[in-house]
């Protein structure tokens, strides 16, 4: 049995456009590669015809993969910022207190994390160092290797 996992609302909408664009615009695209190939003449000499079947194999795993993941998500609504608290879902303004950069981060669920767009999980050390933090807290978070980091929550924000 598959464990549920969170999701934010964003993140649920933007797992459904991906799953319907896939669905239509991509099956529609593989399916005419596939009836191009068909019509170069004998498919089981016929390298495009492979390349388009092998595609659509992929594209189909790529799609149940998603919907499992759908089926397991949980929608999350963004609880306590209002209240000044880190929650699921929160915009949260960091400083790291060694080096003095700046960083802000939306806490979200692992499957929906992504750094390089400033989603950070909640299952991940820092993000569960924030939650439940608050404007001018400092938090630990303890290093693979090294010292210990500390940030100082500056801002947090609905989202």
């Amino acid at each position: 049995m598959s464990r549920q996992s969170e999701i934010t609302p964003e993140g649920l909408k933007k797992l459904e456009e991906e799953i319907e664009y896939l669905s239509t615009v991509r099956r529609r695209e593989v399916a005419d590669r596939i009836k191009e190939a068909r019509d170069f003449g004998d498919i089981s000499e016929n390298a495009e015809y492979d390349d388009a079947k092998n595609e659509q194999a992929q594209l189909e795993a790529q799609i149940v993969q998603l919907e499992e993941r759908l089926r397991r998500s949980t929608v999350v609504e963004e609880g306590s910022a209002e209240k000044g608290e880190v929650s699921f879902g929160s915009i949260v303004h960091i400083k790291d207190q060694d080096s003095g950069d700046s960083r802000k981060f939306q806490i979200v669920g692992s499957t929906e994390a992504d750094l390089s767009e400033g989603k950070l999980s909640s299952e991940s050390p820092i993000g569960a160092a924030l939650i439940g933090g608050k404007v001018n807290q400092i938090v630990t978070i303890p290093a693979p290797r090294g010292p210990e980091k500390q940030f100082k929550i500056t801002k947090i924000e609905a989202a």
